[in-house]
């Protein structure tokens, strides 16, 4: 058997039997590859579902998250390869044999394989989305090796994923997981590629608040990634460079007013932040308006929505980080002060004894004083 595709699940009820319809149809013969369903302890029908496909094989686990249940599938594969999608995917049916032979095709063996989005929906937010995704696929393209995998559509050497520890189960909802994971593999100089033949179906975000909640999440969680891999903040072969500079000016755009309040900086820097931003969604614009002018009207808002998204989650998990931080030193602080006062008190016990008989005040020197926050 050369492949297991692990499909993490839960409460896919509404979706999963088309995924498994789909790789139940792939174009392999079926003992060239097995099916593993992860239910991450779903509370709908999900579990029964599944158990409808006597090809494939269920995995029911507690509700830890779409890393853990990825890696839990992994442990129990037994292909040679390890192929990941989605509940909410629908690959097309030459899916896996297109991602299988990219890991033949290269002159250096190859780790991981990445696939591509493509999607049915006609509203113009989840066209919007697609053309962003086209446009991050047009970007990979240009390179020959690639350090970024998403595992909609994805595959990996079993024997390299499991040597570098899977996902990061710390981060638990789906989010930037598989990022993590291919900046480490990439750090480590496993090869990676582009397959954009091999291709799965999926339902892309519909209204603006659901697409602006989808960004802020990802930039949330990828305040960890950025910290982790510091290099990758300026240079990944997914992101394309005006992304990164738009967030940036947004963020320095929040920060114009309070500058021009109390240092007193001209107020027109602010629109020079604004022409800079509305000529960095140019070429988005263009990329979009080639293929559906109906889309690129609407393109500029969701470009600045996008920007602001993603840069608010970067303030709260640049906060939530800190915390975590103040956190984890109070923890050291504490843990080493019982081990010190443990293994000191003997000598401690003799020099209160020492300044008893020494003199007439007491042992322990007692003073108020200001602290944090003047307590």
């Amino acid at each position: 058997m050369r492949a297991s595709i692990i499909v993490p699940a839960y409460n896919a009820a509404a979706t999963i039997e088309n995924c498994l319809q789909a790789l139940v149809a792939q174009d392999l013969p079926h003992s060239d590859y097995e099916i593993i369903v992860v239910d991450d302890g779903s509370t709908d029908a999900t579990a029964r579902l599944v158990e409808a496909f006597p090809r494939v094989r269920l995995i029911c686990v507690s509700h830890r998250g779409p890393a853990a249940a990825r890696n839990r599938g992994a442990r129990a594969a037994n292909g040679e390869l390890l192929v990941f999608t989605d509940a909410d995917c629908e690959p097309v049916s030459r899916w896996l044999s297109r991602l299988l032979a990219a890991f033949s095709q290269a002159e250096r063996p190859v780790a991981a394989v990445k696939g591509a989005y493509c999607t049915r929906q006609r509203e113009l937010i989840a066209r919007f989305v697609q053309f962003e995704y086209e446009e991050k696929y047009a970007h990979m393209r240009r390179t020959r090796w690639i350090d970024f995998v998403d595992t909609y559509s994805a595959a990996y050497s079993r024997e390299i994923f499991l040597q570098n520890g899977g996902f990061d189960e710390f981060f638990p909802s789906a989010s930037v997981e598989d990022q993590e994971f291919s900046f480490r593999l990439a750090a480590r100089g496993c090869a990676m590629v582009f397959a954009p033949e091999a291709t799965v179906y999926h339902r892309h975000p519909t209204t603006i608040a659901a697409y602006a909640r989808r960004k802020f999440r990802i930039g949330y969680w990828k305040v960890r990634v950025q910290r982790l891999y510091p290099e990758k903040n300026w240079r990944d072969t997914h992101t394309p460079p005006m992304l990164k500079i738009q967030v940036g000016l947004f963020l320095t755009a929040l920060a114009i007013p309070l500058l021009i309040a109390f240092a007193g900086l001209p107020w027109w820097l602010l629109a020079i932040i604004a022409l800079a931003f509305a000529l960095s969604a140019l070429p988005l614009v263009r990329f979009i308006a080639g293929r559906d002018r109906a889309t690129a009207l609407i393109a500029p808002i969701l470009i600045l929505v996008r920007a602001a998204a993603l840069g608010c989650g970067l303030l709260a998990g640049a906060c939530a980080e800190v915390s975590r931080s103040a956190r984890l030193k109070r923890a050291v602080d504490v843990i080493g002060a019982v081990i010190a006062l443990v293994v000191l008190s003997p000598l401690l016990a003799l020099i209160a004894l020492a300044v008893k008989f020494d003199s007439a005040g007491p042992v322990l020197f007692i003073q108020a004083r200001a602290g944090k926050d003047g307590q």
